[in-house]
């Protein structure tokens, strides 16, 4: 344990160590000034340190460099020798040099990888299978020359194939020849099916069986990864003749089995390397075209698709039911290939029913018109109805498997409706029988979207999105007749209506159809207005009745009813919209639909419609007005003044604090201005009379009662009132002034001003100093 030093004891050890620290610096000082009476040395310049030493090139990219090089330059060489140089020799001469330069570009690298020196091995093998090339092609040109081109290609690419082989075993520290081998076994079949003249199908096959050669090699030859793009390159490009024939001749075997032969080929890949689920994916693709090629009719006709679909369901089943003696690429593959077909189906059948239902769209151009159009049916309506359905179909069975998934039930929900839906269509059916359809299944979707689902509400949304499709496309197909809109229309009213009431349905779609039941309202209602002899603008009552009746029966659909409400502004807009070309009825519009506020605004709850009400009485009064040539501005602005001034004042005994501003002043200026202006424009001396001693009462009830509005604002209006009176006479006065007075008074005006200015600028130093000696 330490024991603290004592003060002396302390302070003694701090003047020996500061003795210390001077002796220390003595002794470095005298070094210092010793060093410096030394007479200068030059010294050698240190090199940069090496991290600092910047190399142009590393040592095996430099050599890289010179055998590469070297290896082009003999090879050009070689070429120069065999294409020009040939013919200056003998055969004897041809064949000795050719042989003995190939067989020492062949030999040397083996020595060469003894000595370590692999790079230089390499670029030298690599001139050795050049020169092989060489040889062919001599052999060819001097031997052969009579033999076909393409052919003697086919063979000589395979020989040599085959020699580059068997030299990459033999010298197996070197990499180049297998890689060069597998190239060159791409070429022998195919070139000889060119060279033998052989159809497509010909070609395919030589294609398919160089891909499986291809396939045993990298599987049974660990060094010949190389084949494995070479033989998909080549296996893609037999599949694709496949299906390039096989929809080219509809019925026909012989693609069918070159595609069978590749779906096994893709298929065994995929069972013996988990990794190559694309080779099944391709193998499923080939083995539904090869087993509904047969079977298939032309395209044109549409049938061609349903015959692919077929197969194409099939295949994803082992991934389906999950079969565990199938490995799981090839499950996945296979389930990836029946779901692309089918989607291609799906789509091809989609797009198919969008121009026969969008063609309904031209009876907007001659709305019930006397002629029935032509309904617009495809050659292949059936097939696209049975694709649409049996993809449906699958879409739900796979709805069922996976019930955790939301995409298929929404799958299958759009595709069922759609092919419900445009069946009555695409089959011919009578104009009254499609609509009828249509509007079943539409009705069927809407109650499918109000089904209570705890586990999600995609497949609700989906319904909800096809029966606002289909709702729409029914109503402009039923514009057609008179007597077909007003049944889709009544129809779809009601579907509507009876959603909104549906209390166990979700909020959302109860909301949607009560918005959506207003509408059809809305919609038929002008349906039945047009149907009688009513001018236009006389059908604004009527559409006004669909608001009322939102309002009357709001209050028992309970959630919904705000929506409901919301969506009932749009028939009173378009009410006033029908009435505005004729004042008289847009007058009672307006007035109806007041009515219709101030009768919602009884609710407790509903109390701010009461402003609206009052906004279109008022409107409704000024049109009725303007309707009977009235240009008085106090007709106008009194029915504004007199019920504002009721509301302040009732404000006022609610709120004794309340200010007069707030109560008063906004219906006081809605008639004091507009007349102030209209009396100093008026010739005559009646209203300025009136208006003066109005605004006399208004100052005086202002000062009695102490309210700072009517005061001010009566005041002032007096005031205006009394200018206007006198502006004649003052105009006199003022031109019996001499002409100097004027600026006079004006600039005694400035100086008061800057005195009273100067004052008050005084005063707020003051209090800054005041405020200063503070605290």
């Amino acid at each position: 344990m330490n024991t603290p030093l004592s003060p002396a004891e302390e302070l003694a050890l701090i003047d020996g160590e500061l003795a210390r620290l001077d002796a220390r610096r003595a002794h470095l000082a005298a070094r210092r000034d010793w060093l410096l009476r030394l007479p200068p040395i030059p010294w050698p310049s240190a090199p940069p340190p090496p991290s600092l030493q910047v190399k142009d090139a590393s040592g095996r990219g430099a050599q890289n460099v010179l055998l590469t090089l070297g290896a082009v330059l003999l090879s050009v060489a070689a070429l120069a020798f065999t294409l020009v140089s040939w013919g200056s020799l003998g055969i004897a001469g041809r064949a000795a040099v050719l042989a003995v330069v190939t067989v020492g570009a062949l030999v040397a690298p083996l020595p060469l990888l003894r000595r370590g020196l692999r790079s230089t091995a390499e670029s030298v093998a690599a001139l050795g299978l050049l020169l092989t090339v060489l040889d062919a092609y001599a052999v060819h040109a001097v031997g052969m020359s009579t033999v076909d081109g393409t052919a003697y290609a086919a063979g000589a690419a395979g020989v040599l194939a085959a020699l580059w082989a068997g030299y990459g075993f033999a010298s197996p520290g070197l990499r180049l020849p297998l890689p060069v081998a597998v190239a060159a076994a791409q070429l022998p079949l195919p070139l000889a099916a060119l060279a033998s003249a052989a159809d497509p199908v010909g070609l395919g096959w030589a294609l398919l069986a160089t891909a499986a050669l291809d396939v045993v090699a990298a599987m049974t030859v660990p060094r010949a990864r190389a084949a494995w793009p070479a033989g998909a390159a080549l296996g893609v490009a037999a599949l694709g003749v496949g299906l390039v024939e096989s929809a080219a001749t509809p019925g026909a075997s012989a693609p069918a089995l070159l595609l069978a032969a590749g779906a096994a080929l893709g298929v065994a890949v995929a069972w013996r390397v988990p990794r190559a689920s694309a080779a099944a994916l391709a193998g499923g693709l080939a083995a539904v075209v090869a087993v509904a090629g047969p079977l298939s009719p032309r395209w044109d006709t549409g049938w061609a698709v349903p015959t692919h679909l077929a197969p194409a369901l099939a295949l994803t089943l082992p991934a389906a039911v999950g079969a565990a003696s199938v490995p799981a690429a090839v499950r996945r593959g296979l389930a990836r290939a029946g779901l692309g077909v089918t989607a291609a189906a799906a789509l091809w059948a989609l797009a198919s029913v969008v121009p026969s239902l969008a063609a309904r769209l031209r009876v907007l151009g001659e709305v019930w018109a006397t002629t029935t159009p032509e309904v617009d049916r495809p050659a292949t309506g059936a097939a696209v109805a049975v694709t649409l359905l049996v993809t449906a179909g699958a879409a739900a069975a796979a709805a069922r498997l996976l019930p955790a998934r939301p995409e298929p039930g929404v799958l299958a929900v759009v595709l069922g409706w759609a092919g419900l839906f445009a069946a009555p269509v695409l089959l011919g059916f009578p104009v009254a029988a499609v609509l009828a359809a249509q509007l079943s299944v539409t009705v069927a979707a809407g109650a499918l979207a109000l089904r209570p689902r705890p586990g999600g509400s995609g497949v609700g949304i989906a319904a909800a999105g096809c029966a606002l499709l289909g709702a729409g496309s029914v109503a402009v197909g039923a514009l057609d007749g008179r007597l077909a809109t007003v049944l889709v229309l009544g129809a779809l009213t009601a579907a509507g209506a009876a959603g909104a009431a549906y209390r166990p349905g979700p909020g959302w779609a109860r909301s949607g159809a009560a918005v959506l039941a207003v509408g059809w309202a809305t919609a038929l209602t002008v349906a039945l207005c047009a149907l009688s002899d009513l001018a236009v603008v006389w059908w604004a009552p009527p559409v006004l009745a669909v608001g009322a009746a939102v309002v009357a029966f709001g209050p028992r659909w309970g959630a919904v009813r705000v929506p409901a409400e919301a969506a009932s502004t749009a028939p009173g807009v378009l009410a006033l919209a029908l009435a505005a070309p004729d004042r008289p009825a847009l007058a009672l519009a307006l007035a109806l639909a007041g009515v219709v506020c101030a009768t919602a605004a009884v609710r407790a709850d509903r109390r701010r419609l009461g402003w609206a009400a009052w906004a279109l009485f008022v409107a409704a009064t000024w049109v009725r007005l303007s309707a009977s040539g009235v240009a008085w501005p106090e007709a106008y602005t009194l029915p504004v003044t007199v019920p504002a001034l009721v509301v302040g004042f009732m404000r006022r005994r609610r709120d004794p604090a309340a200010s007069s501003w707030t109560a008063y002043a906004p219906g006081l200026v809605a008639t004091l201005l507009p007349t102030l202006i209209a009396a100093w424009g008026d010739p005559h001396w009646q209203r300025p009379l009136l208006l003066g001693l109005a605004s006399l009462a208004l100052t005086l009830l202002g000062a009695r009662q102490r309210l700072q509005a009517p005061l001010l604002l009566g005041g002032a209006t007096l005031a205006a009132v009394a200018l206007h009176e006198l502006a004649p006479y003052v105009v006199q006065v003022v031109g019996a002034l001499p002409r100097w007075l004027p600026p006079a008074l004006a600039g005694l005006l400035l100086l008061a001003v800057g005195a009273t200015y100067e004052r008050r600028l005084r005063d707020a130093r003051r209090l800054r100093a005041a405020f200063g000696r503070l605290g």
